[in-house]
């Protein structure tokens, strides 16, 4: 089964950045697209990047030009760059493959204020 273990969340302040990391263990890393989600309290979770084994992206209009996925294969590695955060940001963020299988990760809080 696939885990995912994610972290480098925490307090920014409104044009501050942040990268989020996330091993994965379990299956054939290499192969998945990947992805970073985002949930914000009473609201869906949302995929908010991601990347194929090809190393093609995705990302929705609203973190376009300010989020980086990226990956390392070599150490079942995901990674998030986030610059010039919002507040609206604000979330706990999780790693799955994309589209997402199995059980999600704890997560990791970003808190976008000042």
């Amino acid at each position: 089964q696939v885990q995912f273990v994610e972290s480098g969340g925490g307090l920014v302040q409104p044009g501050g950045s942040l990268r989020l990391s996330c091993i994965v263990s379990g299956g054939t890393f290499s192969v998945f697209r990947m992805g970073w989600y985002r949930q914000a309290p009473g609201e869906e979770r949302d995929l908010v990047a991601a990347i194929s084994n090809a190393m093609n992206t995705y990302y929705p209009d609203s973190v376009q030009g300010r989020f980086t996925i990226s990956r390392d294969n070599a150490k079942n590695m995901v990674y998030l760059q986030m610059n010039d955060l919002k507040p609206e940001d604000t979330a706990v963020y999780y790693c799955n493959r994309a589209p997402e299988v199995g059980t999600w990760g704890q997560g990791t809080q970003v808190t976008v204020s000042s």
